[in-house]
């Protein structure tokens, strides 16, 4: 039986990308003996992203969509086609053409020789500001310094996954999953392939600074308790800082230099200011893990598909 190949997209807004995507992927995927469907999941596009998908599924049995009830952000999107692919390996790209396509011929080589994970590093590209480069490195140094995984610089969810890795990966329960710190956690045979970004065909990108910083707050408190225990730490700090001031007050009050009730007051504030953050760092820790525990609602919303159900 041959063996057979997906690919999921999320599109948001990429009403001018759908048809260019496709056309290069299936000029690519033919290029092999392997069948493959291809699986966009429109993430509540507020333009006609989704009237050109239906439209390219019409005539093309193996363009499959999926519309959410409403935008869930990419990560939900992704999560979608992978819950949904049936391939023997599922690889995920964006829509807009950064992700060269032509790059799937060497994720399937390595497939092919046994890897199970093939994820791709974006190198540095020259043409971007300084300061969007420097933010971008900033933001893998953060979030390494503060997680409890290891996340090379440039990676993207543009990535090859056997169908053993995805089996495990809709086990996992995160409504809020963190798609590229969940692969690298699980393990599995993994190779890493280095590529320079492509130019966005059409439109603008979907992340901007406030979407970057939301994005690194919530990789890092996906995979690490961390950023609580800093609180415990900066309590222990600030108490000791109020213990190494005690020389300073008593020297002040043998000379009679004090200010009436002043050191008093600023002692106990600062003290009992630290205790306070320690007591404080030590429930937070408990409440974020039941927290990430116990939400129960669901990461997406379907609200249409021509994906047969099993």
């Amino acid at each position: 039986m041959d063996k057979l190949i997906s690919v999921v997209i999320p599109a948001y807004n990429e009403e001018d990308n759908i048809v260019v995507i496709i056309d290069r992927l299936e000029q690519i995927l033919m290029q092999r003996t392997y069948a493959f469907e291809i699986i966009l999941v429109d993430d509540g596009s507020r333009d006609k992203t989704l009237s050109v998908i239906k439209k390219m599924a019409a005539v093309k049995p193996n363009i499959f969509y999926i519309e959410f009830s409403r935008n869930f952000g990419h990560q939900a999107a992704l999560k979608a086609g992978l819950d949904q692919a049936k391939g023997d390996c599922v690889i995920s790209l964006d829509a807009d053409l950064q992700h060269p396509p032509e790059l799937i011929l060497q994720m399937l080589e390595k497939w092919e020789e046994g890897f199970e994970v093939v994820y791709t590093r974006r190198q540095e590209d020259k043409s971007l500001s300084y300061k969007k480069r420097k933010s971008s490195a900033l933001y893998y140094k953060l979030l390494n310094a503060l997680s409890d995984i290891e996340i090379e610089s440039g990676t993207a969810d543009f990535r090859l996954l056997d169908k053993k890795v995805i089996d495990v990966f809709r086990d996992f329960g995160e409504n809020e999953p963190f798609i590229r710190g969940l692969i690298k956690w699980l393990g599995f045979k993994q190779f890493a392939i280095d590529y320079i970004p492509g130019t966005r065909y059409a439109g603008s990108s979907k992340y901007n600074l406030r979407k970057m910083m939301k994005l690194a707050i919530h990789g890092v408190t996906s995979f690490s308790i961390k950023p609580l225990y800093s609180a415990v730490y900066l309590g222990f700090i600030f108490s000791g800082l109020s213990i190494l001031y005690v020389p300073y007050v008593l020297h002040a009050f043998y000379r009679g230099e004090e200010v009436d009730g002043w050191a008093s007051v600023i002692m106990t504030i600062v003290f009992f200011g630290g205790l306070q953050l320690i007591i404080l760092g030590i429930i937070g820790i408990y409440i974020g893990k039941m927290f990430m525990q116990g939400k129960n609602r669901p990461t997406y919303i379907i609200s249409s598909s021509n994906l047969k159900k099993d």
